[in-house]
């Protein structure tokens, strides 16, 4: 589960600077709006877990040390609990009100196991009567075959390096659904970055099955994070439910 995407701080720089506030933290949000406690699995730098943590007790928990540096540093880090752990087998010995898995982190769990493990956890920690949400890329849409040089291609600044320029390359292998995939940063004076990661486009009907069998039911499957509802073109499938 090692990701030097994650995990070395030299490519963490970049992350915030290509992720900002967007329609899945909106919609977390207005999830969290009435609850008193929310679990972020897969919190990352933590920006989620952050902006939400007044008038409620929020944990955030990733097995990247290098994300939760920058998430503790961040304006309201102190007020989250950060723990260092695996989704996969992290125990907290309470429960909450809402508990999300963002960013597409499900995709990082890449056999059957594994998501029936993370399944778990959500179960081990959702409240009587609360909510979970996560989201996962639909693989009808392929879009791992954006994941190339001549369509990935990104720049945004950086305030001590200058214009970095971000690209991505992929392999796809249909029998397992997982996409190993590389990124790429190169700063304006020569210097380049890369990291290589892995993630499974899982279906609906495997996902659902994952859930079942860790005791969870989804309520709503949309297909985006404006909450249209999911269909066979839908480039999301985001499950939002409770326990069964």
């Amino acid at each position: 589960m090692q990701d030097e995407l994650y995990e070395n701080p030299e490519l963490v720089q970049f992350y915030d600077l290509q992720n900002g506030w967007g329609p899945d933290n909106a919609f977390c949000a207005a999830l969290a709006a009435n609850c008193t406690s929310m679990l972020d699995l897969g919190c990352g730098t933590g920006r989620l877990a952050a902006a939400l943590h007044e008038g409620r007790d929020v944990y955030g928990v990733d097995p990247a040390g290098a994300m939760l540096e920058v998430a503790r540093a961040r304006e309201g880090g102190q007020s989250v609990t950060w723990v260092e752990a695996d989704a996969r087998t992290v125990r907290l010995s309470r429960r909450f009100d809402l508990v999300v898995l963002t960013g597409h982190a499900f995709q990082v769990f890449l056999t059957d196991q594994e998501q029936l493990a993370v399944c778990q956890t959500i179960a081990a920690h959702l409240a009587p009567g609360g909510t979970f949400v996560f989201d996962s890329r639909n693989p009808a849409r392929e879009e791992w075959r954006e994941w190339v040089p001549e369509t990935s291609q990104d720049t945004f600044p950086h305030q001590g390096l200058g214009q970095i320029t971000a690209w991505n390359n992929v392999s796809f292998d249909p029998g397992t659904e997982i996409a190993t995939y590389e990124t790429f940063y190169r700063a304006p004076d020569g210097r380049s970055w890369q990291a290589a990661s892995r993630i499974r486009f899982a279906s609906r009907s495997a996902i659902s099955a994952r859930l079942a069998e860790a005791g969870l039911a989804a309520t709503r499957w949309l297909g985006d994070w404006q909450g249209g509802p999911w269909t066979e073109a839908s480039r999301e499938i985001i499950p939002v439910g409770g326990l069964r």
